[in-house]
């Protein structure tokens, strides 16, 4: 079991930076990928950011490429996402999720693919 607890969600202006935080718990940090997802209501949760175990390997969706930054502290049991240059489009809730399959091979994009989800932050940006 893995829990997962998220971060740093808040309000903020278009143009403007948030820090999402999650910490894990129940099982070795450092041996399991991590990504970042979020959903708006009536829409499919989507992939916006993952890292592998060591953190060596990183990927990003599309639409926060250049502007978004995922990395991990494994001796804090965390990982961040960095957000920059906000959108309203980027409006969402954010949760982090747990991949303990894949660890360093590749990052991995489908919800399907991740194993255990925190409760999520919401993040809101107004125009």
């Amino acid at each position: 079991q893995v829990q997962l607890v998220e971060s740093g969600g808040g309000l903020v202006q278009a143009g403007g930076s948030l820090r999402l935080s999650c910490v894990a718990s129940g099982r070795t940090f450092s041996n399991y990928a991590m990504g970042w997802f979020r959903q708006t209501p009536g829409k499919e949760r989507e992939f916006v950011a993952g890292i592998s175990s060591t953190g060596d390997l990183t990927h990003y969706a599309e639409s926060v490429e250049g502007r978004f930054t995922i990395s991990r502290d494994n001796a804090k049991n965390t990982v961040y996402l960095q957000m920059s240059s906000l959108k309203p489009e980027d409006t969402a809730v954010y949760y982090c999720a747990a991949d303990l399959v894949h660890t360093d091979i590749v990052i991995v994009v489908g919800v399907r693919e991740y194993d255990y989800w925190g409760q999520g932050t919401q993040v809101t940006v107004s125009s």
